[in-house]
């Protein structure tokens, strides 16, 4: 695994303690103009109004030109999608291990949904892959899902632009909260005022 290094230490004291990770992937855009405002605004005033500390997008990005603009709110971090093969970006990687908190974050493209494959698969494959990760992010299906395995947070935010791999329309993103070494999630449906949280991701429990 390719070693990356998260905002950490500071940032949570500036927090009571606690790390907002804007989540996101398979934005399949090439720059803002393409990509819902609702996802900017969403990252830029997450939780008490004072926005993200990272952003972490799990592939399928198209072009660096949206990284940069994403990156006006906050440090970017990308897994390389299928559809990002070829692109050159200091900031995009197959799969990265970031530390955020105390909390280990695994993040790369594509991995075995515990709805389609099973919890116990799922948590076997990512204790093989990812043994010291306390959060696995991951996209390419473009379905929003967060499943609570033992000692490990799944996480897919879905799509914001192409939610359920249908046409263009709004979708969902997800916000990543660590409070002292501890991981929670939140799904957030696009709105055309902004975004709501979803109750729950397709085929998971609810949000923990």
């Amino acid at each position: 695994m390719t070693n990356g290094t998260g905002r950490d230490g500071a940032l949570g004291d500036q927090r009571n303690g606690a790390l907002r990770l804007g989540i996101l992937s398979d934005t399949h855009v090439n720059k803002r103009g393409e990509l819902w405002p609702q996802v900017f605004d969403a990252f830029a005033g997450a939780g008490d109004g004072a926005g993200v500390d990272a952003i972490l997008h799990a592939g399928d990005v198209f072009s660096p030109h949206l990284l940069d603009e994403l990156a006006a709110i906050a440090p970017v971090t990308v897994a390389r999608g299928n559809g990002d093969y070829g692109a050159q970006d200091a900031r995009l990687r197959d799969e990265w291990s970031l530390e955020f908190g105390g909390a280990t974050v695994a993040m790369l493209h594509d991995f075995p949904s515990p709805a389609r494959r099973g919890a116990s698969f799922v948590q076997a494959q990512a204790d093989k892959r990812f043994p010291a990760a306390d959060v696995l992010i991951c996209g390419h299906t473009h379905i929003a899902e967060l499943h609570a395995l033992p000692g490990l947070l799944w996480l897919n935010p879905g799509s914001p632009t192409l939610p359920d791999n249908k046409s263009k329309r709004l979708g969902t993103i997800a916000l990543l909260t660590i409070i002292d070494g501890v991981a929670s999630a939140e799904l957030w449906q696009l709105t055309a005022d902004g975004h709501v949280p979803m109750a729950e991701g397709r085929g998971a429990p609810p949000r923990t």
